[in-house]
């Protein structure tokens, strides 16, 4: 069945990607998913879970932070963020439990919560189920970044100097 989201259908028989092109509440998602490459992943057969988040929920990562990034130089960074959203397989509401680790196709894994409301990590899961071509979409209204690790975080925070202090003096790993 065809679902409503941003103002726009989300059809069963497109892709992930194809869906969120046409979603006004995925602007930010969508250009983030392009400046990483990842759309012909995301257009692949998949299956595919993604926990989708808003534009409202980027909206509430600092501006600045947000623009790093976004930036050329820190694609690594937003595909492991963008990566660390989807998960292999269709997920769908009825197969979520509490307590449960399911682990993404950045390698990490995301923790979900249902008392007091589904979440995954921090953020809460708006709307569940959206059915694709490829997979199955859960909006969320949170940025999920916990598998960042310290030189990430320092690098999109704009610590430039401490990453490359950190960097010359060879403590990355």
């Amino acid at each position: 069945t065809t679902v409503m989201v941003g103002g726009a259908a989300m059809y069963p028989n497109r892709t992930i990607v194809e869906n969120a092109v046409n979603s006004a509440d995925h602007t930010t998602l969508v250009a983030a998913v392009q400046a990483a490459g990842l759309v012909e992943t995301l257009s692949s057969p998949g299956p595919f879970t993604v926990f989708a988040p808003v534009n409202s929920a980027f909206d509430a990562v600092p501006a600045d932070v947000l623009q790093r990034l976004l930036a050329a130089g820190n694609v690594e960074i937003l595909s492991k963020v963008l990566r660390y959203h989807v998960v292999p397989g269709r997920v769908r509401a009825a197969d979520l439990r509490e307590g449960q680790e399911v682990t993404t196709v950045e390698g990490t894994t995301l923790r979900i919560t249902l008392a007091g409301g589904a979440r995954v990590n921090n953020a809460r899961i708006t709307t569940t189920d959206i059915e694709t071509g490829n997979g199955v979409v859960h909006l969320i209204d949170g940025v999920l970044t916990e598998s960042l690790d310290i030189v990430d975080v320092a690098t999109i925070r704009g610590f430039s100097s401490l990453v490359s202090a950190v960097s010359t003096a060879g403590l990355v790993n």
